[in-house]
This record gives C-alpha cells, sequence and structure tokens, in this order.
C-alpha cells in the first residue's frame, strides 16, 4: 500500500536498485526491511557528515559501504547520539563482564548494528535511575516497580554457571529493580535492528536446557525441536536464563523483554509464534514481553526527554525518509521519459452507415 502524508506507513518499500548502488548500500543478501534500515543509516550518516567505511573480505577486497563510519570516526564514538551516550560505551567496554562476547567493531563502526542501538536507547539511563524507573513502567504498565537500582549492559546472571542454562547466554541489557515489598526483580532484554532471526546460532544447546525447559513451566511442550534451532532458540536460551535466575532465588520476578521494530516483520513474525509455544504464565513464571523500538522511543517523549527521542526516532524509525528517497527515484524515472515526436496521419476513414 503507498503510504499517505500525515499517515502511519503500513509497509516499507523495496528499494530501486540504483539508489541502493548510489548510497552504497547494495547488499545482495539483505531482504526488505534490512535494505531500508541500511539505507536509513546511509542517510543519517551523511546528514551528521560522517565518512564513509569500508569493508574489506575475505579475498582482501576493500569496498565502502555507506552503513559503515570510518575507523577516525568510529574511534571518536560518532556511532553513538550524544558524547555522554559515547561515554558510558567506553566505560562498559573497560569494565565488561568475564566472559562478554562483544564485537567491538561492529559496536563503534556498523550503524546497522543493534549494539549501537542498545546503548543508544539505554545508556542515559545508566546514570539516571529515575527516568529508568519512568521508561520502564511506560513500558511493562503492569510492573511492581518501586526503583530500579542497577542498568547492565551485556550481562549474564551467571556465565556457564551449570545452576543456571551453563552456557554464555547473556542478555544485551539487564534492569535490576526494587518492588513495592521490598523484594528484586530482573529485566532482561534483548535488543534486535536489521536481524531476521536466522544469524549463527549454537550447534547443539547445552544438554542442561532439557533440565531446565520442563522445570520452568514456560512452554506447552518444552521438548519440541523447534524452540532449539533458528529463528526461535535464542528466545528460548535467553527467557530460560531469566527464568532460572529465579528459580535459583536470585529474584523474586523476572522479565524476559525483546524489542525490534515495528517492520521488522520477521523478528515480529518470530516473536508472535514463539509466544504459541508459551504456557499461560503463572505466579513463578518469566512473562515474554514483545515491544516494538517505537513504543520505547515513544516512552522517552512522554518522560520528557523530547530531544533523545526525536534523535532515536529519526535515526532508527524515520521511514519518511526512505518513502522520499523512492519517490525521487521514481520522479526521475518519468521525467527521462521522452515523448515520440508528432507524425502527419491521414484522417480515418470510417465507414458509411448502411442504409435502413
Amino acid at each position: 500500500m503507498i503510504p499517505v502524508n500525515n499517515t502511519p506507513i503500513a509497509q516499507l518499500p523495496i528499494i530501486p536498485p540504483a539508489v541502493l548502488t548510489r548510497y552504497k548500500v547494495r547488499e545482495d543478501f539483505d531482504n526488505r526491511f534490512r535494505a531500508c534500515a541500511r539505507l536509513l543509516q546511509a542517510k543519517w550518516r551523511e546528514q551528521q557528515d560522517l565518512p564513509i567505511g569500508t569493508y574489506t573480505d575475505k579475498n582482501g577486497r576493500r569496498r565502502a559501504i555507506g552503513s559503515l563510519i570510518s575507523k577516525t570516526a568510529a574511534d571518536e564514538g560518532r556511532n553513538f547520539l550524544t558524547p555522554e551516550i559515547a561515554e558510558v560505551v567506553r566505560l562498559e567496554m573497560a569494565y565488561q563482564e568475564a566472559g562478554a562476547l562483544i564485537d567491538q567493531n561492529r559496536l563503534y563502526g556498523n550503524l546497522l548494528s543493534s549494539m549501537p542501538l542498545c546503548f543508544n536507547l539505554f545508556a542515559g539511563l545508566r546514570n539516571d535511575l529515575a527516568l529508568a524507573a519512568r521508561i520502564l513502567r511506560s513500558i511493562i504498565p503492569a510492573i511492581d516497580l518501586k526503583a530500579v537500582h542497577h542498568v547492565w549492559f551485556e550481562h549474564s546472571p551467571g556465565r556457564q554457571d551449570p545452576t543456571l542454562t551453563g552456557d554464555r547466554s547473556a542478555f544485551d541489557v539487564a534492569f535490576v529493580y526494587e518492588r513495592s515489598d521490598g523484594n528484586t526483580g530482573f529485566i532482561g532484554v534483548e535488543v534486535k535492528y536489521s536481524e531476521s532471526g536466522n544469524e549463527p546460532a549454537p550447534p547443539e544447546l547445552n544438554p542442561r536446557y532439557d533440565e531446565l525447559a520442563p522445570a520452568s513451566g514456560l512452554y506447552k511442550e518444552p521438548a519440541h525441536a523447534a524452540l532449539r534451532i533458528n529463528p526461535f532458540q535464542q528466545l528460548f536460551r535467553e527467557h530460560l536464563l531469566a527464568q532460572a535466575a529465579v528459580m535459583r532465588g536470585d529474584y523474586a520476578e523476572a522479565y524476559f523483554v525483546q524489542i525490534a521494530p515495528r517492520h521488522n516483520h520477521l523478528i515480529q513474525n518470530t516473536a508472535a509464534l514463539y509466544q504459541c509455544f508459551l504456557a499461560p504464565v503463572g505466579e513463578t513464571q518469566v512473562p515474554f514481553v514483545n515491544l516494538e523500538l517505537e513504543q520505547v522511543i515513544e516512552a522517552y517523549g512522554w518522560a520528557g526527554e523530547h530531544g533523545l527521542a526525536t534523535a532515536l526516532w529519526q535515526r532508527y524509525c524515520d521511514w519518511w525518509q526512505i518513502d522520499e528517497v523512492v519517490r525521487d527515484a521514481v520522479k526521475v524515472a518519468r521525467e527521462r521519459w521522452t515523448a515520440p515526436a508528432k507524425r502527419k496521419t491521414k484522417a480515418a476513414m470510417l465507414p458509411a452507415p448502411k442504409a435502413a
């Protein structure tokens, strides 16, 4: 459906190849959403006047990609929306948890990565726990949250701990909060941007999952093979990690939250299908909460952080910029249409009417 001004965009376009080539974002294996997201990041890079970055393939060939920034810009922290966010990132990298898996090239230089998105969304809450509480109450309305005590990035309650999941699964960001009764709660968050859910996965899950899944009470069919492969295996692992922390007594309750753009249909469809595997939530089960990225950005606006909300929206969700590029490309194609020269033609001879 072609979008109309002042109405929500119902679906993203298939970008004309010539446009992708012009912005240096033509990647053969990009799906529809990823191509639009890559183009949006390339436009943001140009708007910020950031130099383009390059990628070197396994054969040593180097090429520029519009959704990358140069090493100089990356080293300056320009993948982040403010110097304050960049400072939090550097501190988190310096004090990262033992065993954390963080690709710093993607974090600092790849505009399309969900890692910088996570920091751009939540780093500001690291030093403003009152704002963190307002945001969390807004996006999880049912939560009993008196105060937020901690904001941790790339966090696991215990990497490779056999009393949890026994592997290196972790959350992109985690919040520890106090309930009104004084007990402690936990929120583990997975942030997605352009991922499809089919990224490389562990070849085989730890046998601990075969014990934990039925004991958790989370699933209608805890032994179902689909839970252990893409696109569900990451949700399965992290949901059980949060549940295991509650079962061990670390927290009185927990939530497992996924955040992804509204128009990333592959991730949104995966979340909807994953929910079909879940049993009704009991008092001791960890709820799964699927949030659209747009909801979280709007929560910042409601909390009075209009500048950050606008910056996040323009960088990650302003698909009208993509619509404008596509319309300009279509208009150029129309203007190139050359009308054929007029030729003189004889008047058509109509047959005479038959006599009555």
